[in-house]
This record gives structure tokens, sequence and C-alpha cells, in this order.
């Protein structure tokens, strides 16, 4: 996924630094939260969110699948960056990291997420998730699912 394109030429914005977790259960299910607040409020997304100041990409990104789930995972591999434009101007540097779960873990909705849940990816309806998703976790093999 590229930036959108919505940024207006002369104005420049800071970049926002956030990360994001690509998880899957023993099953092979993916881990997705349906966003409580924008952007993309009410679609469902990989978990994650903003890097805290002083807080490395890796440190955050098993922070907020915790806050956003209740799941401890680790880090298995950065896996690409998405930008996305930011509703105040600036743009959304999301680093996307490969996690692993604890076996048998059961997600619950919890800091910025209305609901949690592993999906297959068949049952993935594109109109209901966050705008790039299929095509982003397609691009880095880690789905395979007819575009």
């Amino acid at each position: 996924m590229t930036d959108s394109g919505d940024r207006r030429a002369g104005r420049e914005h800071a970049d926002i630094a956030c990360v994001g977790a690509v998880a899957f259960d023993d099953s092979g299910r993916l881990l997705l939260v349906k966003r409580a607040n924008p952007p993309s409020q009410g679609l469902w997304s990989i978990p994650g969110g903003r890097i805290e100041p002083g807080e490395s990409a890796e440190i955050a990104v098993v922070r907020e699948v915790l806050e956003e789930t209740g799941l401890s995972v680790t880090i298995v591999r950065e896996v690409g960056t998405v930008y996305r434009d930011a509703p105040s101007g600036g743009r959304y540097v999301i680093r996307d990291f490969l996690v692993e779960l604890t076996a048998g873990a059961v997600p619950f909705a919890g800091d910025d997420a209305d609901d949690a849940r592993f999906f297959t990816v068949a049952d993935l309806v594109p109109d209901e998730l966050s705008p790039g998703l299929i095509e982003a976790l397609g691009d880095w093999d880690l789905i395979h699912k007819e575009r």
C-alpha cells in the first residue's frame, strides 16, 4: 500500500509513527479488531496504533496488541510499511510486524476496539476492512485470496 495521495501540495505535515500486528491463531485465522475510533472507525483491521514517545516500534506493537485484544505476543519479523493520510493533515507511517500468539489465546475488545476476533481468509469482506488491508497482506505473502 502506498500514500493515498491526499496530501496537499505546499503543505508539509509531520509523519505520525505507528505500528500494526499481523497475528494468526493455531488454525491459521487472522486476528482483527473492529476500530472504535478514526481512521477506519467501524471497520476491521489488524491491531495497532501510535508509537508513544521514547518507545521502540517493537515495544509499541506488543503493547498495542495487549491493549486492544488482551493478548500477549512475541515478534517474529517486520513485514512491511504502509502510509495513510491522517485526518489532522499529517501522514501515518505504519510499520507492520508478524507476531506469534500464545497457544489457545482468546481475544477480547479492549482499548480503541469495539470487537476483536479471528477470521478465516475466506470470511474477509473487503468493504468491512480498513482500506488496503487485504492487498498489503497479499503483497507481503501473508494471505492468499482471490482479489
